[in-house]
């Protein structure tokens, strides 16, 4: 049983997406504390004239965990919507992309940025034909300390003796020896990014999923992920 840890993100790139088809079990980290200007409330996609940010606008306390953020204007669905359709409307899959990417948005709970992005992360996983079991850390019961302490009580209480699935950026601070110590394996996830038609002359990595889906289609960017 492979178990992967991310903060819910949103509209994520495509390596987020990786690390979910390589998972049995997701943990949407939606108790960990609220990163300004990180990735949790913003993305970049690609405008005619560049790579432009979407922002979801966030009303935040300093210290408040991810799911006690609340958007913080009504209209941000909308807004964002209006700007993919504009950026993408001439991407060659948007006529397959757009319905159902459109139909997300309209579903998406209101006054809950944590739980926004979990449900637009499994509306793109099933997308992409992922199979994956997804689980908030704040339903585990599994509260006290953060870093490899709490990864740890996280991943044994969805899969005692599973294996922690981290990114490549966590050799700079994880001690597999905490997950061994705990009869847990360890592993890194790695992924090498893929380089996809996007129009110009450039190609700019880190870009939402979306960013592929539109002009690749579905299918396309799971086989680019590997599935």
């Amino acid at each position: 049983m492979i178990v992967a840890i991310h903060q819910p993100n949103y509209l994520p790139w495509l390596g987020y997406f990786h690390k979910i088809g390589l998972a049995d079990t997701f943990i949407f980290l939606d108790d960990a504390q609220f990163s300004k200007n990180s990735y949790i409330n913003r993305v970049q996609v690609m405008a005619p004239d560049g790579p432009k940010w979407l922002t979801v606008p966030v009303s935040v306390h300093l210290g408040d965990p991810i799911d006690a953020v609340k958007p913080a204007r009504s209209d941000w669905r909308r807004a964002h919507l209006d700007s993919l359709r504009s950026y993408y409307r001439r991407a060659p899959a948007f006529d397959e992309v757009w319905p159902g990417l459109e139909a997300a948005y309209g579903d998406l709970p209101e006054g809950d940025l944590a739980a926004s992005n979990r449900a637009l992360v499994v509306r793109v996983a099933e997308a992409l034909g992922l199979d994956c079991r997804f689980v908030d850390a704040s339903a585990l019961g599994a509260a006290g300390r953060g870093g490899d302490d709490r990864l740890v009580r996280l991943v044994a209480a969805v899969a005692p003796g599973g294996t922690y699935l981290s990114g490549k950026g966590g050799a700079k601070y994880q001690d597999p020896e905490k997950f061994a110590a705990a009869g847990l394996g360890f592993r890194y996830a790695g992924f090498e990014h893929p380089v996809y038609d996007q129009g110009g002359d450039a190609f700019t990595p880190g870009l939402s999923v979306v960013d592929a889906a539109f002009r690749l289609g579905w299918r396309q960017t799971a086989a680019l992920l590997g599935w």
